[in-house]
């Protein structure tokens, strides 16, 4: 019997990752899609520009719940503490939104990290096609080292850890 329970939990586990994996087009050691984006100035960005960097990418979406309990997490915990740090990049994506949305909700919520639309779904759907909030980790190679969908304390605190490990514990800036 005790065997029978050990192998229904592996079994399970490998199931709960092969379902995982289901819900990502990009697999964790893989090099990021290539994709660009543009700031409010109209300055255009590709992920050429990301190389040497550790990088979060972000989706969410104003009207959300997961993302809004997520994103003052986001700008507290991980903007604030990072954003000096040139060996740093915060993208977050407002999915299906364009400035006429994002720009009001950053204000009202006093938000400070930066912020692009996408409003097609342009750069999402080279990571997945639905479910929000989703979030990235990518190494200074470009490579996924983290992926996590839906929100929650422990997995935030997951992709803490990650960011901590990747970045070292002081938030100077490394020139």
């Amino acid at each position: 019997m005790k065997h029978l329970l050990l192998w229904l939990a592996v079994l399970g586990n490998i199931c709960a990752l092969a379902q995982e994996d289901k819900e990502w087009k990009v697999k964790l050691g893989a090099v990021t899609p290539n994709f660009e984006w543009q700031s409010k100035d109209e300055k255009i960005f590709t992920t050429k520009d990301l190389i040497g960097k550790i990088v979060l990418i972000n989706f969410f979406a104003t009207w959300c719940p997961p993302c809004r309990e997520e994103l003052p997490r986001v700008e507290n915990e991980i903007w604030k503490r990072y954003q000096s740090r040139s060996d740093f990049s915060l993208l977050v994506f407002g999915r299906e939104e364009n400035w006429d949305k994002l720009n009001p909700f950053m204000i009202r919520e006093g938000y400070t990290f930066p912020v692009f639309p996408d409003l097609k779904r342009g750069v999402f759907a080279l990571f997945a096609d639905s479910s929000i909030p989703r979030n990235i980790i990518l190494n200074r190679k470009g490579e996924i080292i983290y992926r996590s969908i839906g929100y929650s304390a422990v997995e935030f605190q997951k992709m803490l850890d990650v960011l901590e490990k990747e970045l070292g514990a002081d938030s100077q800036n490394k020139r």
